[in-house]
């Protein structure tokens, strides 16, 4: 008997009809990388295929703010509004990151409140930057203060950057995970991990390289500004993060990750359809074939972790 599909997938993107037709209209893509065919039945397809139980569905980047704020709050409704019925057409096979319309602080607090309380939605997604300003601006603090009340699991999706990309490179390549790294980095050493520890924040493709240089920020930090940094509140701070394995899930990759994630704080992830199937089973090869897991948490990984983090996921 075949085993039923048991991942639970943090990392997934749904593409929206409005939203693809949105970026037709201006020429946008994510980063220089084409956007890719998504429909609801391929995404179970995909996910049967490559062992996923449940996939959390977010809009990637470019997100949903392009300069104007009722544009952006209007088109994070119509996404999100979108996904929420795919949610509950299928809720065994998908759940919904709401897309939040920063740097439009006010819109972004309503458009939060109101998915979580009338989609019901599992969590929110926002771009590591809002036309560069990175999560830890001041100016944001009432959307982390609404988003920490309730407890709500937030994932942070990198954007371009706001410099050049390298010629020929696309931004997904490598200043992704520059994007990432930088935001949390930015959130962690301007108090948004301490002042907010109810909320539950999941940094994508493990983070960029933060457990890599994670040490090097807490001690350069402390040495830049000793009036308001330690070495160990920096690295408890960055270790309140989460982690998901999209594109991560590598020889080279885990070692960092596992040494420096807290219990529990690794979920996978696939970055489906942005990264196509041969790339997932790419990287589900080297995360299922890993020598280093200890007992159970390859498992954990795969779905036990995210099960604490989106109850009425678990099973019985």
């Amino acid at each position: 008997m075949t085993e039923p599909p048991a991942r639970i997938d943090v990392h997934e993107h749904a593409i929206p009809p409005a939203y693809r037709q949105f970026l037709a209209d201006r020429g946008l893509d994510s980063g220089g990388w084409p956007v890719p065919a998504w429909d609801r039945d391929s995404a179970v397809a995909m996910m049967d295929a490559q062992g996923i139980a449940t996939g959390v569905l977010s809009v990637s980047a470019p997100g949903v703010h392009f300069g104007d704020d009722a544009e952006a709050r209007a088109l994070a409704r119509e996404v999100n509004e979108y996904v929420a019925e795919a949610v509950k057409d299928r809720p065994d096979r998908f759940g919904l990151f709401a897309s939040i319309p920063l740097p439009d602080v006010d819109g972004a607090v309503a458009e939060a409140a109101y998915a979580l309380d009338e989609l019901h939605a599992d969590g929110v997604v926002l771009m590591a930057n809002a036309h560069g300003r990175y999560l830890g601006d001041p100016a944001f603090e009432p959307l982390w203060a609404e988003l920490d009340a309730r407890g709500a699991v937030v994932f942070v999706h990198p954007a371009e950057l706001q410099m050049p990309m390298i010629p020929g490179i696309p931004a997904p390549v490598v200043d992704f995970t520059f994007d990432t790294t930088r935001t949390a980095v930015h959130m962690a050493l301007n108090g948004v991990m301490s002042r907010h520890t109810r909320m539950k924040v999941i940094l994508s493709h493990a983070g960029g390289f933060l457990p890599y240089v994670a040490h090097r920020v807490a001690v350069a930090a402390s040495l830049a500004q000793p009036e308001r940094h330690t070495v160990d509140g920096v690295l408890t701070d960055l270790k309140r993060f989460y982690f998901d394995t999209a594109l991560s899930g590598s020889p080279t990759a885990l070692p960092s990750l596992l040494a420096f994630a807290e219990p529990g704080h690794v979920l996978y992830g696939s970055d489906w359809p942005f990264a196509p199937a041969e790339a997932g089973a790419y990287f589900n090869g080297h995360l299922d074939g890993y020598e280093g897991w200890r007992p159970g948490e390859l498992d954990a990984v795969g779905r036990g972790n995210a099960e604490v983090l989106f109850p009425r996921l678990a099973r019985a």
